[in-house]
């Protein structure tokens, strides 16, 4: 396990840690995240509006179509927010106006979606009308995609013309609003006149083709066990030698993560059984049932540690445990430490294999219910996993099972390390007292 740690260390981490912080990426990231906030008041409506109390579903019937409005344009236009917060953040990494990127990010992404004329009967006496309405289908999470391209492509074209000086110059004495406006009068026409061509003239929908190329993989990481366990194997992999796993693999998977939500929490809404939602695994499913406090099951740990014998480990564990309860963990990865640990690493990556695959089959026959809101990442996982999952009580079982499967995966090796820590601080003792 040390020599594959090493190699890790080696000659795995400098690329990845370099590709973590590839400007694009981090874009994708930080934008993605400052979405979720957004994401946790949309789905606590639609949690509000589908309570599993006795005679509530009767009482709530006839408001529950205007008590989903906030759901559906809050995670319904994700796509929307999603685009203009990764041209903001990539624009800026550039220098540039971030304003007039993600401006320009969000016209291109509207682009992609053609607004239809339908018939709209009028009040009564103002006969029938026409208006224009925009398709929701690819404005929430299943534009996630189309949105990152967007935003990527009128982030580099704005850089590209502004870096050739192709654009309208202002006077110093004009205001800086009106400034940036003219500034990208020239490069927005041409984005636009781009984007309008390929989806308008030529009829191309891009929407569409990116969910065609992404579906396959997305029903895999979702739906498929070894698809499922394949982002928890990585994220653990390379913790387990000092990376910080979700930021590189999560930057990767998380727009797929957002597609599955969004189509978990859109199928609830329209009245599919919250056991018979089309995916398995967003990523509430691995922050309630796998990454208990944190990565590794953090909270098994924690737990075992505070029964060594190693005064050590015994405190690390003390210390630990409050912050873990609200998975916050990097003490204990730090402080034991689990990285670059032989002993540990071993449970460490296999334990989040053994729960997500329970976790998994638990969701799949329907045990428990499926995941359909997005909850505070500090929140204790039993209160999460039990609000992720529309009031489920059998999820809040589900995680004390999976907290107790993994403290059994991680017994023999914690008592193992706590015979080579006890055996060390004797040596201390002795050494201090000889001295």
């Amino acid at each position: 396990m040390q020599k594959v740690l090493n190699w890790i260390e080696d000659k795995l981490m400098p690329p990845m840690a370099k590709f973590a912080e590839q400007r694009h990426m981090k874009a994708i990231r930080n934008g993605v995240i400052s979405t979720l906030s957004l994401i946790m008041i949309g789905t606590l409506f639609l949690t509000i509006s589908n309570l599993p109390i006795p005679g509530f579903e009767e009482w709530i019937m006839p408001y529950k179509a205007d008590l989903v409005i906030p759901f559906r344009i809050t995670m319904g236009l994700l796509g929307i927010y999603g685009s203009f917060s990764i041209g903001y953040n990539l624009t800026k990494s550039y220098k540039l106006d971030g304003i007039t990127g993600g401006m320009l990010s969000l016209a291109t992404f509207l682009m992609l979606t053609i607004p239809q004329n339908v018939d709209a009967l009028l009040p009564e006496g103002e006969g029938l009308g026409l208006a224009w309405v925009m398709p929701m289908d690819y404005l929430g999470g299943s534009g996630m995609f189309s949105a990152i391209i967007a935003a990527i492509f009128a982030s580099e074209m704005y850089r590209l013309f502004t870096k050739h000086n192709i654009t309208i110059r202002m006077p110093e004495q004009v205001p800086p609003a009106v400034s940036r406006s003219f500034e990208a009068l020239i490069p927005g026409f041409i984005i636009i006149t781009i984007v309008w061509v390929i989806r308008v003239l030529i009829g191309f929908d891009v929407n569409k083709f990116l969910m065609d190329i992404f579906a396959p993989l997305v029903d895999i990481m979702g739906n498929n066990l070894l698809g499922v366990l394949l982002p928890m194997f990585f994220i653990h992999l390379l913790w387990a030698a000092g990376v910080h796993g979700m930021s590189i693999i999560g930057s990767l998977v998380r727009p797929m993560w957002l597609v599955m939500l969004d189509a978990n929490a859109d199928a609830f809404a329209s009245g599919t059984p919250i056991t018979e939602l089309p995916y398995i695994a967003p990523e509430q499913f691995y922050q309630w049932t796998v990454t208990i406090g944190g990565a590794g099951v953090s909270i098994s740990i924690c737990i075992l540690l505070l029964f060594c014998r190693s005064k050590f480990l015994k405190q690390v564990g003390r210390f630990s445990l409050l912050p873990g309860i609200f998975n916050i963990n990097e003490m204990l990865i730090f402080g034991v430490p689990i990285i670059m640990n032989p002993i540990l690493a071993l449970p460490f990556i296999g334990a989040p294999l053994v729960t997500t695959t329970i976790s998994y089959f638990a969701v799949k026959f329907g045990l428990v219910n499926g995941f359909i809101s997005n909850q505070a990442w500090t929140l204790p996982a039993p209160i999460g996993a039990y609000l992720s999952s529309g009031n489920d009580w059998r999820m809040i079982v589900l995680v004390v099972v999976n907290i107790l499967v993994a403290m059994v995966i991680y017994l023999p090796f914690v008592q193992m390390y706590d015979k080579q820590m006890l055996a060390e601080e004797k040596e201390n003792e002795a050494a201090t007292q000889t001295a």
